[in-house]
């Protein structure tokens, strides 16, 4: 990765940051955590805005760059490509002044020492203010350019939900609101929405969850009262009716496959803090997240870095009455949280993905205690990796049966309930709980 600069600004190590998703196919969050240590204190925030902001509208800002420019960018110069999209995303979603915008980004362009690159952005960003009513004309007549989305995905919506696709497009485009898990083992929810009421922090409960608060505006989390002695964590709410639907009882043994960073076993935990849980991931780094979530928040769980799917690798041979498969996936389900989606994922993913599904259901299986549950999700909006995956499970698996749920936590579908991305304003999710008979 380039060398981060505090020296560079916001806006310039928006446009690294941008160039490591873009260009490198490295994750935001990997970026981020590489940049924003560096970045002034001030502009951190502004920083992440301008990271996020471009990557959820990045196909419709590209779309007009390209509109702007007589040839493209070299591959050494494809950061002040990105100095442009972030000039345009300021112009035209972030209502940022535009004298301001355009002499940021020209400025910006100095900072990455490349000066040559400020009278053709200062043209280019100058050329939209003129050009915008014809640019948005061509680009109402782009599908993929107008929704923000790459043909392939915006296709699979269309197919999967053509009655909903519109309002998950929408979703995806918009910025994500922010929710809370309340630590019921430190505090009730009732005691705690007061506490935040003290500080003025407006929320509500979220009348699905058993311990969820939606905050009106998100806030820095080291502002929450007790959020450093473990009262409460961060959580949408569809997640955490993962937890709510595996009902775990005292004194049961439970698995928690792909389990960092932690959320679902820290809620397992919450809730039935003296039983035995095992927390699996296959990454030695993120499962060190799930330890400093529990220790945050006072609670212990057996963590254990391996492939889930290889039982043999890490299994002690005896079986448990809860098994959580919060299955790996296209996160097609919650890009208004994770934006790069709409660029690091490809169409070739989904079978691979659905594969790693099929085996971690296989594999796990047979852990299960008769008359145990497990309980499949996905962060997914798409069939192939849900109701189809959950379809064929049972087709292979006579012994195994889905378990219809009430009060239900999304839509029913043939097969398990499926959560769109927007519902009830929380991320999209698939559940599906199946029993051992």
């Amino acid at each position: 990765m380039a060398k981060p600069n505090h020296l560079k600004g916001a806006r310039t190590n928006a446009a690294l940051i941008l160039n490591e998703v873009v260009v490198q196919q490295r994750s935001l969050n990997t970026a981020l955590a590489h940049y924003l240590p560096h970045v002034d204190e001030k502009d951190r925030s502004f920083c992440q805005q301008l990271c996020y902001s471009s990557l959820r509208h990045y196909p419709t800002l590209q779309f007009i760059a390209h509109q702007l420019i007589k040839k493209p960018f070299k591959a050494k110069d494809k950061d002040i490509e990105q100095l442009l999209i972030l000039g345009i995303l300021q112009l035209r979603f972030l209502n940022t002044p535009d004298h301001a915008a355009i002499s940021e980004t020209v400025d910006a362009s100095k900072k990455l020492k490349k000066v040559w690159a400020g009278g053709l952005l200062n043209a280019c960003l100058r050329n939209y203010l003129r050009q915008q009513e014809h640019i948005d004309q061509k680009l109402l007549a782009n599908e993929a350019a107008s929704q923000a989305h790459p043909n392939w995905l915006l296709h699979l919506y269309q197919s999967d939900w053509p009655e909903n696709w519109q309002n998950i497009i929408e979703a995806n485009n918009k910025q994500p609101p922010m929710m809370l898990r309340v630590n019921q083992q430190k505090v009730s929810r009732e005691a705690y929405l007061k506490q935040l009421t003290s500080q003025q922090i407006t929320a509500s409960i979220i009348e699905a969850t058993d311990n969820g608060i939606l905050l009106d505006q998100p806030c820095d989390v080291y502002k929450l009262p007790g959020f450093e002695e473990g009262w409460v964590s961060v959580q949408d709410g569809s997640a955490q009716l993962a937890t709510m639907i595996l009902d775990i009882k005292p004194g049961q043994r439970a698995l928690d496959a792909c389990a960092a960073p932690g959320g679902k076993t820290c809620h397992i935990l919450e809730s039935s803090p003296n039983n035995d849980i095992t927390a699996i991931d296959i990454s030695a780094d993120r499962l060190l997240q799930i330890q400093q979530n529990t220790d945050r928040l006072g609670l212990h769980a057996t963590l254990i870095a391996a492939d889930a799917a290889d039982t043999s690798a890490w299994w002690d041979g005896q079986a448990f009455d809860r098994i959580l498969i919060d299955a790996p996936c296209t996160g097609s389900g919650v890009i208004r949280r994770h934006p790069d989606i709409k660029l690091l994922r490809h169409p070739k993913d989904i079978d691979s993905l659905a594969s790693q599904q099929q085996i971690l259901l296989d594999n796990l299986w047979p852990l299960l205690k008769p008359d145990g549950l497990m309980v499949y999700t996905t962060c997914s909006a798409f069939k192939k990796e849900n109701e189809q995956q959950i379809e064929a499970f049972l087709q292979r698996h006579p012994e195994a049966e889905e378990l219809r749920l009430s009060p239900t936590p999304a839509t029913p579908r043939p097969f398990g309930y499926q959560r769109l991305p927007g519902d009830d304003v929380m991320d999209g999710f698939y559940y599906a709980c199946l029993r051992r008979k």
